[in-house]
């Protein structure tokens, strides 16, 4: 039985249809829901909006056209609904319009309902990760939308970005900590041609090491102890698509070498299968680590970087673009302002001048955070200089430490960096320029407290 609560709506003219399909999903613990025509369709959706549809291609209009189902899945695509066609056997053609037009697969009349169960798991995982995608994409950057290269820094990286994001060379982005990587492969995926199909995105820093090849690969049921259910590997679902990995120097050793075949083969198996898949994949990576420093420590290996850093693109510091500084505070003026149902805001001619004359060790992560408590703690419609909590002394680079023993001034160090970073001991760890692990351990050895 499957764990899932996924609500599946089945749309079929067909009684004896829907009944199977029903008694079939109900059983693999699934919510199941029905509509025999387009008007059942539309109050279903309405009512109750399904994770997905299993959308018959023809009506009781006619029988061959497919042109219902078309005009369904336009709706179901405008309401961003996973969409499986299913269509009578020789309709083969039809069903590949319906795919160009958005729907993420199809099944053919009779079913092999092994083929079907796996399709409907495949779609389901892939529309739950695209929408981890996108709030992912908004935490790391504060806003999925604001690309912004006024700057001459900026400007050279976008004219780099337009020449190479057509191609399928792997891309390795480096830059420090909250300049919007992901974001960057968020955009060089869009100009790329594979754009069609979502972007799939992992956070090496978010797994913990025994879930790396599960993540990676996918796992059969019973592949170890606690694999309860099949999971599809990212590799898997993002193929003919592009796979960011962010902060890849933290994959341990021994996956580096499967990674690496993954990259020059294009092969892999999935986690108790001994069935060989082939991965049309493109690799977008990013650190702020200093590969070339972990190649000479033994940390990382030189042929795995040799492969990733094909293309490498660097994300100049928000203190190197100042010329972006205003556009990008006004922008997150505009997104607070409508998140937190405020009057429109504005920044006064201070406020902007302050912005940038802060050299933002956060980068563009850190001005998110600033503006969006200076949004919330506005009492009027404009935001002056002295609401946005920058203080000369705030910035880590620039405090003066009085000469005293160096445990004093490191556990001064751990403290600041907590502090800039907002608790967050990631992001507190990569200013220091050291492991999390590392930060983690003299957290305790100085009784530094955090979370779990």
């Amino acid at each position: 039985m499957a764990v899932t609560k996924s609500h599946i709506l089945i749309a079929d003219d067909d009684d004896d249809i829907r009944l199977a399909l029903s008694l079939l999903l109900a059983e693999q613990g699934y919510k199941v829901s029905e509509a025999a025509n387009g008007k059942e369709i539309a109050r279903s959706i309405s009512q109750s909006p399904p994770d997905l549809v299993l959308l018959d291609m023809n009506f009781s209009r006619d029988t061959t056209s497919g042109q219902e189902g078309l005009e369904q899945l336009a709706l179901l695509q405008s309401k961003d609904i996973a969409v499986v066609l299913m269509t009578a056997w020789g309709s083969v053609d039809l069903a590949v319009k319906g795919m160009q037009q958005g729907a993420g697969d199809f099944i053919e009349k009779p079913w092999n309902k092994q083929r079907l169960l796996q399709v409907i798991e495949q779609q389901l995982k892939l529309q739950s990760l695209k929408n981890q995608n996108n709030n992912y994409l908004q935490l790391l950057t504060g806003h999925p939308q604001a690309w912004v290269c006024e700057s001459p820094a900026m400007q050279a990286l976008e004219t780099m970005v337009l020449k190479i994001a057509s191609t399928d060379a792997s891309v390795l982005i480096l830059g420090e900590n909250g300049t919007g990587k992901s974001l960057l492969a968020e955009r060089i995926h869009k100009l790329s041609r594979r754009s069609a199909v979502p972007l799939v995105a992992l956070n090496m820093a978010s797994i913990p090491e025994s879930l790396f090849e599960s993540e990676l690969f996918g796992h059969k049921k019973g592949a170890f102890t606690d694999a309860k259910v099949n999971r599809t590997g990212r590799f898997e679902l993002a193929q003919g698509s592009s796979l960011f990995m962010d902060e890849i120097g933290i994959l341990p050793l021994n996956l580096q070498a499967k990674l690496l075949r993954v990259l020059e083969s294009g092969e892999f198996e999935v986690l108790g299968s001994s069935k060989t898949q082939v991965a049309d994949v493109r690799i977008i990576s990013a650190t702020n680590a200093d590969l070339d420093d972990m190649v000479a420590r033994g940390g990382f290996r030189q042929d795995l970087l040799f492969r990733l850093n094909t293309i490498v693109l660097t994300l100049p510091p928000l203190r190197q673009r100042k010329q972006d500084i205003a556009t990008l505070a006004e922008l997150f003026v505009n997104k607070f302002s409508n998140k937190y149902q405020r009057p429109q805001l504005s920044l006064t001619r201070n406020a902007i001048e302050k912005l940038m004359q802060y050299t933002w060790p956060g980068n563009i992560r850190e001005l998110s955070h600033t503006i969006e408590r200076a949004v919330l703690l506005c009492p009027n419609s404009e935001i002056y200089a002295n609401q946005l909590s920058l203080h000369s002394g705030a910035n880590m680079a620039t405090q003066e430490i009085d000469i005293q023993p160096l445990e004093n001034v490191e556990q001064q160090l751990i403290h600041r960096a907590l502090e800039v970073s907002q608790g967050n001991v990631t992001a507190a760890a990569q200013l220091l320029k050291i492991s999390r692990n590392a930060f983690y351990r003299r957290m305790d050895k100085f009784g530094i407290e955090h979370d779990t």
